[in-house]
């Protein structure tokens, strides 16, 4: 009984709690969402990677049993999977991209049909394009008809202002638009 309690890991739910607690604490300086991190998810995180480490030196695990595999996985990855502690402003999961890019897997039988590897490259620089524009909360509409007007007299050295990103800093308060923007349609 107690082996077998020994081998549940802390419940991820657990630690997401508290990554809810400081998402809704917009207003918070960035010291007070790190030290409530500290202390309320490292104590969780740290019991975690123990709870890996003890599994990994189980010899009942053969190395090439798929659970050792991914607690060697996450045991490689410890520095990296533990950014979020130190900066509040990293999410702890990819949710928010996996969403993004969600429509790619959808859409590859309709890409299929792109004809050419050529068509299907341009295609996926669109579909990045759009899903940037989605997470910058860039109408990818208005930020497509400025930027096709804009790029012919748009200075070469200053193109990444072009990007979602600095686009919205500096010409989505007024960007240019169609010619039909302004018709209005039938009633």
């Amino acid at each position: 009984m107690e082996r077998a309690l020994r081998r549940q890991p802390p419940a991820f739910s657990a630690v997401s709690r508290p990554q809810a607690r400081i998402k809704n604490a917009a207003g918070r300086p960035v010291t007070a969402k790190r030290e409530y991190r500290r202390r309320h998810t490292l104590p969780l995180v740290t019991a975690f990677f123990h709870w890996v480490e003890q599994q990994l030196q189980d010899i009942a695990l053969l190395p090439s049993n798929l659970f050792t595999k991914a607690l060697a996985y996450v045991h490689s990855r410890k520095g990296p999977l533990q950014v979020f502690l130190e900066d509040p402003d990293v999410p702890i999961d990819s949710n928010h991209i996996e969403r993004q890019i969600r429509p790619i897997p959808l859409g590859r039988k309709n890409w299929l049909f792109c004809w050419t590897e050529l068509g299907a490259e341009y295609l996926g620089i669109i579909q990045s394009l759009l899903s940037t524009c989605r997470l910058q909360g860039v109408d990818p509409y208005d930020y497509l008809v400025d930027v096709l007007q804009r790029v012919a007299t748009h200075p070469a050295k200053d193109v990444a202002q072009l990007t979602p990103r600095l686009w919205k800093e500096h010409f989505a308060a007024n960007p240019l638009r169609s010619p039909l923007y302004h018709v209005r349609k039938p009633a």
